[in-house]
């Protein structure tokens, strides 16, 4: 019989976005491309490509070529909870590294691939005009999202 998914042939590019619990600025530039390995890594292991991967102090942004072997959610919640546990395995933080619960995913057309690595990969000039907040309501807008304000990736209190 075999595995039926060899049989199945996709092209699904989609962006990820999540952000460290509260948008606490735990993630250092000393230690970021060791995440970003880790997570890599992570992202094979289920089968999926990592096309583009980069963090900020306060959340990250994925592009990975997704396999539909696995339920998004389920994904996600395999790559935060490995790379939480990495990092507090590792004392990365002087506090309990948590991500936030929940997560954007924006997927793009194999022509803007290009486009959509170069904006990952160049968050740190985008950050300086605008904050994660902003940058994150303008993906849902483009992407017509609706959503809750109250559901938006939240601050310390």
């Amino acid at each position: 019989m075999g595995n039926s998914y060899f049989n199945t042939y996709t092209q699904i590019h989609i962006q990820f976005v999540f952000a460290v619990k509260f948008r606490q600025t735990l993630i250092n530039p000393v230690w970021k491309e060791d995440l970003h390995k880790y997570i890599t890594g992570t992202i094979q292991n289920k089968t999926h490509k990592m096309l583009a991967i980069n963090t900020m102090p306060d959340h990250l942004h994925m592009l990975i070529g997704y396999r539909p072997v696995d339920h998004m959610s389920d994904m996600i919640r395999v790559v935060k909870n490995a790379s939480r546990d990495w990092i507090n395995e590792n004392r990365l933080t002087r506090l309990k590294f948590e991500w936030q619960d929940n997560f954007g995913a924006f997927s793009y057309s194999k022509k803007e691939i290009p486009n959509v690595i170069n904006y990952i990969e160049t968050q740190e000039q985008h950050h300086h005009k605008k904050t994660f907040l902003e940058q994150y309501v303008e993906l849902l807008k483009e992407f017509e999202i609706e959503y809750d304000e109250r559901y938006l990736f939240k601050p310390l209190a």
